[in-house]
């Protein structure tokens, strides 16, 4: 898809799984703060085309970029598309997950290297493009999405567990490898959205298994995003936004335990 040329200072941002959900959020948050957007999404075309009419009325310009970040080629080809449709991209931030449960009695490698393609790979994949992209003195950064559980372990989600605590490592790695040009910074949301089977009570109930009483919103999440895209001296840490819900031991996923 096809913008007009940006104009001068504008600052663009490249947020995949754009079209709803946290990711809507996101795109809204920073569409608020003067950022241009590249929505990306794979499958929700009509929520992400209702997501990019709330971001032209907020004044912003953005381009609705499809792909299916399980296709590397479609992945390595992502940021190229951004660009040629909005102008230099200076944020990325790797909100789309895989996110399917399964646990160690019934764990598949094949699970395994589909949540490791999607959650991992195509993150890396989208932080070597914006560091190729970017000048050395540049200012760009990439926010990976990760999740609370990862300072509170518990064996539900085994796989997809197992792929965000990848990418919690690769952001150390890759802040440490892409800098001064690019930073990389991790942002945990806690129980944010209703997921999967979950019903309303049980959602309510978890959001309050906090110490704050409260976990995160969705535009909790896009404050913290939005805060660590102009943060120059933030990089390879991550924030959590979860209402200190990483703070409770917890045997179960929260889901779990409060049916």
């Amino acid at each position: 898809m096809s913008a007009s040329p940006p104009l001068p200072h504008v600052k663009t941002a490249l947020v995949t799984g754009a079209g709803r959900r946290i990711g809507r959020a996101i795109a809204l948050g920073l569409a608020r703060a003067g950022w241009d957007i590249a929505l990306h999404y794979r499958s929700s075309a009509t929520e992400a085309a209702e997501t990019a009419a709330l971001v032209r009325a907020l004044g912003r310009r953005v381009a609705l970029l499809e792909a299916d970040l399980g296709d590397e080629a479609a992945v390595r080809a992502l940021l190229p598309r951004a660009i040629a449709a909005l102008g230099a991209v200076t944020c990325v931030v790797n909100n789309a997950s895989l996110f399917e449960y399964d646990n160690a009695a019934d764990f598949s490698p094949a699970l395994l290297a589909t949540h490791m393609q999607a959650n991992v790979a195509a993150p890396i994949l989208l932080a070597q493009a914006l560091h190729g992209a970017t000048a050395a003195d540049g200012a760009a950064v990439v926010i990976n999405l990760l999740d609370q559980k990862l300072s509170n372990l518990n064996p539900d989600y085994l796989s997809y567990t197992l792929s965000k605590a990848a990418l919690q490592t690769a952001t150390i790695m890759l802040a440490q490898a892409l800098a001064p040009s690019v930073r990389v910074v991790g942002v945990s949301p806690g129980i944010t959205m209703v997921s999967g089977e979950q019903s309303a009570a049980s959602f309510a109930r978890a959001h309050q298994a906090t110490p704050l009483g409260r976990s995160s919103t969705p535009d909790d999440i896009a404050d913290a995003v939005c805060y660590l895209a102009g943060a120059r001296a933030v990089t390879g840490t991550t924030v959590l936004v979860d209402g200190g819900q990483h703070l409770v031991p917890l045997t179960r996923d929260v889901m779990f335990l409060t049916k």
